[in-house]
Parts: C-alpha cells; structure tokens; sequence
C-alpha cells in the first residue's frame, strides 16, 4: 500500500501530458481504493489473461498506452480499425482487445454491466476489474488487412486467426496493483517514473530508440548522431514483452544492451525496458510506437527503415515498403507531440574507420556490411565478427546463448512400426553419441515414456497426441539445454509429429527419421509375439493391424531394416548430424 501511495504521489506531481491529454496512470489513480478494489474483486468472476493479454494490461494501467483507460469497446474498435481514431477523436493505431471465448461469456457471466476481475495466469493475482461495456464479434478479415496489410502469413495476421478468440469484451479498468517482474526490475520504468527521472537528470530533449534485437556499432552510431544533430539525450527502450517468433530472448538482448551502455558518452544515454507486445504492424506500429514513446516523455523517436515490419514472406517479399513506416509517422507528425527522426541503414566505411547512413555515402566509397543472417551463421559455427561490427563485449555475451553447432542441443526423432527395428537403432546410437562425447545424451524408448510418464494413457487417436506432445516437451526443454536427445515412439499420426518438430525446433534442430520397415517384416520378425495377440484381439488399438500408420510425408532420413542393418542406420544418422555441424570433428 505505501508503495502504491508514493507512486501515485509521484505520478501526480508530475502530472505530464500523454498524446491524448493528460497521461492516464491507473494505478497511481486507484491507488486510495486499492484495498476495496482488491476485495471486490476476490467475489467476483474472473477473465485468466494471456501473455500478450498481461503485456497490453500492463502498458493501459501505467499510462503507456494512453489516452487508453481499459480495453477497446466496439466503436472505438471500429474506428482505430477503419482510420486509426478512437470515437474521440484521439489518434490510436493499433486495436488494443481483450479476445474471449464462447465458454468464457459463459461460464464467466461476461456481458455488458458485469464488473469481472483480470487475473494474471502466471500467479493468479487479481490485476484490474472491468467494467464491461460491450461483448462483440470483430470483424477479422478487415482487421486483418486495414491494420496489417492482410499477408496470411503476417505474424500479426495468423495471430489473429489462430489463437485470438472469436469475441472482444470492451470497457474502461480499475487498477489494483501493477505486474510482478523478477528480472532487470531497476531498468523498468512506467511512463511517469521515467518522465521523473528525465527531471531529475535536467534533460529538456530525449531521443528515443525502439529495438527488439541485439545493438552492435551501428545502432550506437546511429543514436549518437541523432542525439548530437538535436543537442538531446538518448533513451535506449528495447521491448522485452512478445516480439516476433525466433528473435532472440529478452535476458540475451538486456545482457547486449548493458554491456553497450559504457559506450555512449558519459551522461548521455538511459536504458529503459518496455513490456510490449509487438504485432509488427509495420506503418501502423511506428505510430503507436511514436504515441508509446511520447507517453514516457521522449521528445523525438528514430523511425528507421522497415520499422517494426516481419521481413519477408515465404515469396521473399517485404511485407512493407522500406519508408512506409516514416511515411505513416510524418503524416502525423504535429498531432503526435513527437518529432520524428528519421535514419537510413547505416554502412561501415573501412577506409576511414567510421558509420554514415547510406544515402551520405558517395559512389564509388568501399562498404562493408554484415546482415542479421550472416551474424547468426557466425555465431552458429564460431567464425569471427570483426569489431568494426560489434564490440567485444557485445560478442561475448552473445557467444554465451549462442554456443557453436557442434554445443547446440538436438533432437532425433524416430518414428516407425512395432519392432521395425527404431529401439535397436535409438539404443545404438545413444552408445555412439555417448562414445563420441561432448554433450549429454538422453534417451527417450517409447515404451519407457509409456511406463514414466504416460501411463494413464491409452492408446486412442487423441491419447496418443498427448503422449507425442508430452515426448515432445521434453525433448524440447532437453534441446534447449545443449543435449542430444533421441526419441523412438511410434508417433503413427502427421500432425503430432508436425508439432512435435515446431515444438522441438523452437529449441534446437529436429531430425526425424522414418525407419520404413515394412509391417510385413516387421511381423515376421517379432519373437515376443505381440502382432500375434493384436491379430487375435487380444490387444486393441494396435498400429498396423486396426490402427492406421500414416508415412512421414517429409522424413530427413530413411532406414529401412530389412533391407540393411541397425549399424549402417546409425552411420547414416551420424553422417546426417556431421553434415550438420552438430559433431565435434574428431
């Protein structure tokens, strides 16, 4: 309670104005009736908050996202969707929802008037209590190409489509207590702690600079010149909330941004955290970003080529033009309150040891570049990245999430008929591995896993997935650690192994391996005579005979044991991990 006292003493001393008037700091303001609210909303029904849910909760109730005081209802939806205005007339860009399920309005009582609590998932604290204005059915396909373009395979977009609920619940919040965060909690700000701090520093001008990757030489030539042109300082405000799928993790990117910082001129820059969730809305988030920015007091924001967009699509195409973003930010640019400053690509001139932005470099000048593609495939197979990329230190910690192929963690994952021979081959190649050294090696039969771990399971379509999933999760928190793991179920359905590899691979790299033993072979084969009591029906469920085996549609190998043997498969699969670069070359 004091904590939130003196915080709302603070947010209304300093009493800034956001993009839409003064700055709306929720939690400063229902600070008095915390406790009330706080029972209140212990007897009330509960929406449990997603990831990306907790991130928007948590810029509304600090004021980031103001002039928003709660989550959108169906007019100001409406028109942030259509012309990026709220019915107020405010600019706002991108629609902030609160999506539910049919079950949800249910079960939960989720219609206009009812007070419902807003818990966070993670600890089961009641957060804010909305007030519901409106329960609606939004119209995706429009937001889906007015707000991002419409590219089905825009992240934002099959974000929308596949996980977004098919309801919106709207209405304004009562705040009851900010988020908890056990990491990097000195660098995170809300909008009017960091105004304060600007205050107390005695800086008049503040550049912003909005990132979700590592920073290297470029990026800190490039704030410095910006912040030199306009006599200002520089606010360093990389998202450590939802970014796009496969960008580093935020405790890698924090550890680059702290090592960077003795490299600015004393005084000169701030390191400040934001927990947004992007949607790389490209044009349409450079605003928001631009309205974020200016509620935490920036006075000027770095738009840069392609800002905030997801690269390209799977025809190599941008989703967005290169200035598109600059273009949308300008357009606005007096009703923002924020100067936009906007950058080129900066390009390393060795001949002269410096950075210029492209379009101040004369022709004929000799250029060097290193692409975000190159530095990961450096950084995968230890090759060198020069210091007029990056600094030593910034190298150092990447190096430490990023260790060489040969340290990665992987999975093989076997996959074919009862005694095909995928437990012999998994057996000896945990040997060799072993043998080999120079990672832990974990096997994963699938009877053991049956035995350990599934035991409750049966042996239905659905059973089976559970199994396959839960397989799946181990391997990848396995992977994630550096180890070989080798896995040999069954596995007889596509889209478990599907999403067993696009678990996996979120970790580390994905092998699978069909052994296409014929069933004929297989059967004639089997000693401990289990097809015998399946043809007899003594066994039910049992793949091959009353239950389908569907082929692996894109295997990244192919044994078949009774054409060959179990060593000569294990060469194969070694062969296959060398060519890999996950084997220490002996």
């Amino acid at each position: 309670m004091v904590r939130l006292c003196s915080y709302a003493a603070t947010a209304n001393k300093t009493n800034h104005e956001g993009s839409g008037g003064v700055l709306k700091d929720l939690i400063a303001r229902d600070a008095p009736r915390r406790e009330e609210l706080y029972n209140e909303a212990e007897k009330l029904p509960a929406i449990v908050l997603t990831e990306r849910q907790l991130c928007d909760l948590e810029l509304i109730l600090s004021g980031g996202f103001s002039p928003l005081e709660g989550f959108l209802n169906q007019k100001d939806y409406e028109g942030v969707v259509s012309n990026n205005r709220l019915t107020d007339g405010n600019l706002f860009s991108i629609p902030i929802t609160l999506d539910v399920s049919q079950q949800t309005i249910d079960n939960e009582g989720v219609k206009p008037g009812a007070r419902i609590a807003l818990r966070d998932f993670r600890d089961d604290r009641n957060l804010a209590i909305i007030t519901v204005e409106d329960v609606y059915k939004p119209d995706k396909q429009k937001e889906a190409k007015e707000v991002f373009g419409g590219d089905p395979e825009h992240p934002a977009v099959k974000y929308l489509f596949e996980i977004v609920q098919e309801f919106y619940v709207g209405g304004k919040l009562d705040a009851i207590d900010r988020l908890e965060h056990y990491d990097y909690v000195g660098s995170r700000y809300t909008p009017a702690e960091l105004r304060l701090q600007f205050d107390k520093l005695g800086w008049s001008k503040v550049v912003a600079f909005q990132t979700r990757n590592p920073m290297h030489r470029a990026h800190r030539e490039l704030t410095v010149r910006a912040a030199r042109a306009r006599q200002a300082n520089v606010l360093i405000h990389p998202v450590v909330g939802l970014t796009k799928p496969g960008d580093i993790d935020h405790f890698t990117r924090v550890r680059v941004y702290q090592a960077l910082m003795p490299r600015y001129p004393n005084g000169m820059a701030v390191l400040a955290l934001l927990p947004l969730a992007m949607r790389m809305g490209g044009p349409r988030e450079a605003i928001w970003h631009a309205i974020i920015r200016k509620n935490h007091g920036a006075t000027h924001f770095i738009v840069g080529r392609d800002h905030a967009g997801p690269g390209k699509n799977s025809k190599g195409e941008e989703f967005y033009g290169p200035y598109d973003a600059q273009y949308a930010v300008e357009k606005y640019r007096d009703e923002l309150g924020i100067e936009v400053v906007p950058f080129q690509m900066m390009t390393y001139l060795p001949d002269t040891d410096e950075y210029k932005p492209k379009d101040e470099v004369a022709q004929g000048v000799r250029t060097l570049d290193i692409s975000g593609t190159e530095l990961r495939k450096r950084l995968r197979t230890g090759q060198e990245i020069p210091e007029w990329f990056s600094y030593p230190e910034v190298v150092r910690v990447l190096r430490e999430s990023h260790p060489p192929r040969n340290k990665q963690g992987f999975t093989v994952f076997l996959t074919g008929y009862q005694n095909s021979g995928k437990d012999a081959i998994a057996r000896a190649l945990n040997v060799t591995l072993n043998q080999q050294g120079g990672r832990s090696v974990s096997l994963l039969l699938g009877e053991t896993v049956r035995s350990e771990l599934s035991s409750e399971l049966g042996f239905s379509q659905e059973d089976r997935n559970k199994n396959i999933a839960r397989i799946a999760f181990v391997a990848s928190e396995l992977t994630r650690a550096g180890a070989a793991v080798i896995a040999a179920p069954i596995a007889p359905f596509e889209s478990s192994r599907k999403h067993a590899r696009e678990l996996v691979e979120k970790s580390g790299s994905f092998y699978l391996i069909h052994v296409a033993t014929p069933l004929e072979y297989a059967e004639k084969t089997d000693k401990r005579g289990i097809y015998a009591k399946a043809r007899n029906g003594e066994i039910k469920g049992f793949t091959g005979v009353d239950d389908p085996y569907e082929t692996p549609e894109k295997a990244d190998l192919t044994v078949d044991i009774s054409k060959s043997n179990v060593r000569t498969a294990v060469h194969q699969i070694i062969l296959l991990l060398e060519a890999e670069g996950l084997l220490e070359q002996l």
